[in-house]
């Protein structure tokens, strides 16, 4: 792990939000790293080893989720934990949870809101199950299949293509697992 709480290789095609985001995490000890698109996303991957990956959906060469399904396909990456961080439609969440998106943050969203996320991910942030019944951290935060990590607090979400299920995993009150 880089940095005092890791690395993140951070992906949007907005110039300005990837420094946004970049700034935020890196004030809280993240190391960053950036790409503009999918396709750089995948460039950079195996030597940048991040923690973490946020990426936006629509972007040039290659969008995000498809991003995710390579990512997914590819053993050395497929249990690396990836943020979608876009505004997204239902379709697009359905179409992430089905490629294998960890979790999913509305824009616009609140920086502490990024932060938690991310710290969640990386498996250093327990928060207890959100009170509104819905899935995750907070406010526009939704995470893979209805589920929520244990005390461990490691969202591996145990994809399909790399095997097995995580047994931290439990579902979120108010919600049915994904089928």
């Amino acid at each position: 792990m880089s940095g005092a709480f890791g690395r993140v290789l951070v992906v949007d095609d907005n110039k300005v939000i990837r420094q946004l985001i970049k700034v935020n995490l890196e004030l809280e000890g993240f190391e960053v790293v950036t790409a503009s698109d999918g396709a750089e996303c995948l460039e950079v991957v195996h030597r940048v080893r991040p923690d973490v990956i946020t990426l936006d959906v629509v972007m040039p060469r290659l969008d995000g989720l498809s991003a995710v399904a390579r990512l997914r396909d590819d053993p050395r990456t497929c249990r690396l934990p990836v943020a979608i961080v876009s505004a997204c439609t239902q379709g697009e969440v359905e179409s992430g949870l089905a490629a294998g998106v960890d979790a999913f943050l509305s824009k616009p969203f609140e920086p502490a809101e990024l932060v938690r996320l991310v710290r969640r991910l990386a498996g250093q942030e327990d928060d207890p199950p959100s009170d509104d019944g819905g899935y995750g951290a907070g406010h526009g935060t939704v995470f893979r299949g209805g589920y929520e990590a244990g005390r461990s607090g490691r969202y591996d979400a145990g994809h399909a293509r790399c095997g097995r299920a995580d047994p931290r995993l439990h579902p979120v009150p108010g919600r049915p697992p994904a089928s």
